[in-house]
């Protein structure tokens, strides 16, 4: 697929909690080209620092306005600059890049947990199935994804580290019962390395195929720094070319 450098224009950008944000950013070549579980690499400014691009999952487009989104949390020099954006600013932006997420499944299931749930976002507006979503966070505050996933899924399921909104627990808590219903025949899983390990665990475990999308560092996005490499079935993999989105047997180092 045809991979794009454009100066994208900054639409605006909303705070979604006190350390998550949605950038809003048109760059027609880009919506019109990515697919679920893609992603894009930026460079906020032209200086010097921070000297590599960084890579965000596309979390959402919308193919007529030539616009997409990217989810972010503030934790760094890199996302303090996006976060200073304002409406009519531009930004470096280069993409869509990877692979993403097989469309097979009638009847999926998105597991995710924190900011992984912005490529799950992408896919659950493209699915033209039924789908249903386990959302897992910290606190409550950080459930605010449930309203941006109401309209894309049948069934929620929510859970909290702290019991503070819905099952008190990781999304582990809940998936037991879930995959004994056998509904699901694909499941499709974001967020940090633990969470998605062990998710995946579960989920080959009941025979349910399972598609994961990992989150490495990754210098160039292109497959040449060779920053995001790991252990796959008899090799190793670039994350960024070979992935993001790979079947969970595929990789053996988390």
């Amino acid at each position: 697929m045809k991979k794009y450098l454009v100066d994208g224009e900054v639409l605006g950008q909303q705070p979604l909690s006190q350390d998550i944000c949605v950038l809003t950013v048109k760059a027609p070549e880009i919506a019109q080209n990515a697919e679920p579980g893609q992603f894009v690499t930026v460079r906020s400014n032209h200086l010097t620092v921070p000297l590599l691009r960084r890579p965000f999952g596309v979390a959402g487009v919308d193919r007529d306005k030539g616009t997409f989104l990217i989810m972010y949390r503030i934790v760094g020099e890199a996302t303090k600059l996006l976060a200073e954006l304002k409406a009519g600013d531009t930004i470096s932006v280069m993409g869509p890049l990877g692979h993403g997420f097989a469309l097979t499944g009638k009847h999926p299931l998105l597991v995710g947990g924190g900011v992984g749930l912005a490529p799950l976002h992408f896919l659950a507006a493209n699915l033209t199935v039924p789908c249903d979503v386990v959302v897992g966070g910290r606190t409550a505050d950080e459930l605010f994804w449930t309203n941006l996933f109401r309209d894309k899924t049948e069934h929620q399921f929510e859970t909290t580290n702290d019991g503070s909104r819905g099952t008190k627990g990781f999304v582990t808590a809940v998936l037991p019962e879930l995959l004994a219903s056998k509904v699901y025949d694909l499941v499709y899983v974001c967020g940090p390395s633990p969470m998605m390990h062990a998710v995946s665990e579960m989920v080959m475990k009941a025979g349910i195929p399972c598609q994961i999308s990992l989150e490495k560092y990754m210098g160039c996005g292109l497959g040449a720094c060779l920053s995001c490499t790991c252990s796959g079935i008899g090799k190793r993999v670039k994350v960024c070319k070979d992935g993001p989105v790979f079947w969970a047997q595929e990789v053996t180092e988390w």
